[in-house]
């Protein structure tokens, strides 16, 4: 109905779908959720066409036939539709056969926890992999920012190390390289097959690299966040935004540059920060690692290697990811100074055509 009317808005399908659905036989709650779910599918295609994701025959061939949906597709409830009894962890959910209660859902501890105290909005019920997953929304206030910090901790992100920081401290991705070479070597040999078995392995391995990658950077971004509220400081990172467009590498090397999940990491820094009252600066990227943080000194020679660092100027030595950190450490620092300085009330200025001396007595010369 949405594509024959040319009706992609919520309030104008209404008109066309709802007495049907009613009849039907679905709730007027879950028919609004329905109207609303074929909604967003059409928003989804349009901002994916103009964003450019979708270009050429796959943008008209998405935009010449109606959406269709998987039996298995995910849905979405309300309260209405989906309670929670935290007490017995069991839900009750509308269906087209009755509502059915007492249905057991599980979880971590601490994630039951937030669940049961921050839960809000909508609930999506998923089917995956053979199991049945609640994907719900939580939303969980801020802390007081520390709007004094004692100092600011480094973050320098890389792809050999995920993650160096201006203390020393080196959060090594040789697992995570290891494991995404051996995935594409497993993908190479599963995309050769071409079969729809193949295809659906392809699927499952692709979501179980991205589980694995994301737990890694959880807990980086876990451990970051802790160390600098634990000693009050900010954070300082580097904005990385356009670095594939800007690096020009060999094409061995192309394919860890666009898996690099830099994007992914400092999203999870900044709300883990914001979770934690710990403010997060970011910082110009440029020659933060051929930079002498001691005497200045900026030259391609600086890094003769790309562990190593050795100013030609000072003869400063360290590790390059080390010194890198430190960079941003203190670029974060004049960022913060110059943000933060006290605002300087400016000096009145006598009006246009006035002055401010004495006037001349009658006669004077």
């Amino acid at each position: 109905m949405s594509f024959a009317h040319g009706v992609p808005r919520e309030y104008a399908l209404r008109q066309y779908t709802y007495t049907e659905l009613k009849a039907r036989g679905l709730g007027s709650q879950v028919a609004q959720l329905v109207i609303k779910k074929t909604c967003h599918a059409y928003a989804t295609i349009a901002g994916l066409v103009k964003s450019g994701r979708l270009q050429g025959k796959r943008a008209v061939k998405a935009r010449s036939k109606p959406v269709v949906f998987r039996v298995d597709a995910a849905q979405a409830f309300d309260d209405r539709c989906l309670s929670w009894q935290h007490d017995a962890r069991t839900v009750s959910i509308w269906t087209l056969g009755g509502r059915l209660r007492g249905i057991a859902f599980t979880g971590h501890p601490d994630q039951l926890q937030v669940l049961e105290q921050h839960r809000k909005g909508e609930t999506d019920l998923v089917f995956r992999d053979g199991n049945w997953y609640l994907l719900a929304t939580i939303e969980v206030a801020d802390a007081e920012e520390n709007t004094h910090p004692v100092d600011f901790l480094g973050v320098d992100m890389g792809i050999v190390n995920i993650a160096t920081t201006s203390d020393g401290r080196n959060h090594a991705g040789t697992g995570v390289r290891r494991y995404r070479r051996r995935m594409a070597k497993v993908r190479a040999e599963l995309q050769a097959k071409g079969t729809k078995s193949a295809k659906r392995k392809l699927k499952a391995r692709a979501r179980r690299e991205a589980r694995a990658v994301r737990d890694v950077n959880h807990r980086i971004a876990k451990q970051l966040v802790a160390s600098a509220e634990r000693t009050g400081r900010g954070i300082g990172m580097e904005d990385l935004a356009g670095i594939r467009d800007r690096v020009r590498l060999p094409a061995a090397q192309r394919g860890e540059l666009n898996s690099w999940s830099f994007y992914q990491l400092q999203a999870f820094i900044a709300y883990k920060a914001k979770r934690a009252g710990v403010p997060v600066v970011v910082v110009d990227a440029r020659d933060t690692s051929r930079r002498c943080p001691r005497c200045g000194h900026t030259a391609n020679a600086n890094r003769p290697s790309r562990d190593h660092f050795a100013c030609v100027g000072c003869g400063l030595v360290g590790p390059a990811d080390q010194v890198a950190a430190v960079n941003v450490r203190d670029r974060a620092r004049m960022t913060w100074a110059v943000v933060n300085q006290p605002m300087v009330a400016d000096t009145p200025q006598p009006a246009v055509g006035t002055s401010d001396k004495p006037p001349a007595s009658a006669g004077g010369s």
